[in-house]
């Protein structure tokens, strides 16, 4: 072997530990709370989740600045924990992000379920909430839901026939969703879908008849395309949901 496929080769078996462990180092950051009248997330998120966003995962949700990403980071799992030794717990808290939010040098703003979790007992918990910010350390996680498929919800702001929005719920591991396209049967090609904001994706020209879809996945694994045929029925309702046969991973 030369000595540069040598050197090639011993680069490679150097990096490949740090690669494939990037994900799982923590990073150091402060976070904070929100006001809730029952202590969950917020329906009206820039997510556009609406009660999704306000419920799921047992409501340990947050908002975010810039792990947003212009709504591609909606949906991610995070595990944070504070750094007070005394207060807070081992595992912290595994938080849903669901909407923007802009504080004191903070990665998170979290429901007041979500920002509990942070603590090790009762006792410990008021003395966070009397903080109001912490500072924290987090990373990205796998999310894992009890609902394993796909979920297509039609938004409510959606007019049959004439203009169609969706979102997309439940997206499990570590998997961000960058485009969506619907299939034109009439001139046999695939047509993008906008990002209107948040996970909300829409289009002023829905096709007639049931809809297939197909969105690209980015995750560990690199960027895919995957395809669900008849995700929308062709009798689509504003509000409905309608699950997937895919799972991801």
């Amino acid at each position: 072997m030369g000595g540069f496929h040598f050197f090639l080769a011993i680069l490679g078996l150097v990096l490949l530990p740090t690669l494939c462990t990037s994900q799982d180092t923590f990073t150091r950051s402060r976070a904070t709370y929100y006001g809730s009248p029952d202590c969950y997330g917020t329906p009206t998120g820039a997510c556009g989740y609406g009660e999704y966003g306000r419920t799921v995962n047992d409501g340990q949700v947050s908002a975010v600045a810039r792990l947003y990403r212009n709504g591609t980071g909606c949906g991610g799992c995070y595990q944070v924990r504070c750094i007070y030794p005394p207060h807070c717990s081992n595992d912290g808290v595994n938080a849903v992000v669901t909407d923007y939010g802009e504080g004191d040098r903070t990665d998170f703003i979290f429901s007041p379920r979500a920002y509990a979790k942070l603590a090790n007992n009762p006792a410990s918990t008021e003395v966070l909430f009397a903080y109001g910010v912490v500072d924290i350390e987090f990373r990205r996680i796998p999310c894992r839901y009890s609902t394993p498929n796909l979920v297509f919800k039609v938004h409510e702001h959606s007019k049959f026939p004439e203009y169609l929005a969706i979102v997309v719920q439940y997206v499990a591991g570590r998997n961000d969703i960058t485009a969506v396209e619907f299939w034109q049967e009439d001139c046999k090609q695939w047509s993008s879908m906008r990002r209107a904001y948040g996970a909300v994706w829409d289009t002023p020209t829905p096709p007639s008849g049931s809809i297939d879809l197909r969105f690209q996945v980015s995750g560990s694994a690199g960027n895919k395309w995957v395809q669900a045929s008849n995700a929308i029925p062709a009798d689509w309702k504003a509000g409905a949901a309608y699950t997937s046969a895919i799972q991801l991973n």
